[in-house]
C-alpha cells in the first residue's frame, strides 16, 4: 500500500462508496500501543444522517476498516458502515 503523509489527509473530503458526501477528515485516531488506525474523525456534511455513528462533540467516528481507497477524496464502504449502524 502507498504511504501517504497524514498532513496531506487533513480535510480531505469524506465520502462512502455510493458516491453520497459524508463530511471532511478533521482528525485520525491511532492505537497507542501499535500505532495501528483506528478512526477517522469527521465533521458530518449537514445533509447527512449521524444517528447511526459514535460522536463526540460536532464530529462523528468512521471506523478505519471501513476505508476503501484515499485519492483526491476518502471513499468509504457503504456495507461496513450499515453493518455497524
Amino acid at each position: 500500500m502507498q504511504k501517504i503523509s497524514a498532513l496531506k489527509l487533513s480535510n480531505k473530503r469524506v465520502v462512502d462508496s455510493e458516491g453520497s458526501e459524508m463530511g471532511t477528515l478533521h482528525n485520525i485516531v491511532a492505537e497507542a500501543g501499535t500505532g495501528m488506525l483506528k478512526e477517522l474523525v469527521v465533521k458530518p456534511a449537514e445533509e447527512l444522517d449521524t444517528s447511526g455513528f459514535r460522536k463526540e462533540d460536532e464530529y462523528i467516528f468512521i471506523p478505519f476498516d471501513a476505508v476503501k481507497a484515499i485519492k483526491d477524496v476518502i471513499v468509504v464502504d457503504s456495507e461496513k458502515l450499515r453493518v455497524r449502524a
